[in-house]
């Protein structure tokens, strides 16, 4: 069995923490808990919900173009978000990110997350035969 195989993304924030922004294994790609952080290393948490949903959630999208996926492969995403008010925003933004997609989802509410972010997302995709 093939090992677990670390994604390098070009053009997305360096992981803050000691793991990989994705792991591709067994047809699948795992793709950590992305905020709304940029590729120059600036920070949203202090913008408007939006703004912080909308980051996160490209940053999602840049480690499934790394692996050339896109919004139609995902196949579980799963969202933390620091307060269930922010639920209905959150479905907006990711609606208009994901377009004709929508993969299995769980919304979770959390007491806080790091840095003071609103809104973190991870999720599974499907990854090609060959990968």
């Amino acid at each position: 069995m093939d090992r677990p195989r670390p994604i390098s993304v070009p053009g997305a924030p360096a992981p803050a923490g000691h793991y990989s922004a994705g792991m591709a294994h067994g047809g699948l790609l795992y793709v950590s808990g992305q905020l709304g952080g940029r590729p120059d290393g600036s920070h949203t948490f202090a913008e408007p919900f939006e703004v912080q949903a909308g980051a996160a959630i490209d940053n999602m999208l840049r480690v499934l173009r790394a692996e050339g996926l896109g919004p139609a492969d995902l196949v579980k995403v799963t969202v933390y978000l620091a307060g269930v008010e922010y639920w209905p925003r959150l479905n907006a933004v990711y609606a208009e990110k994901l377009g004709k997609a929508k993969p299995a989802r769980a919304v979770v509410p959390v007491p806080e997350l790091h840095h003071g972010y609103l809104v973190e997302i991870e999720a599974i995709a499907a990854l090609g035969e060959n990968s």
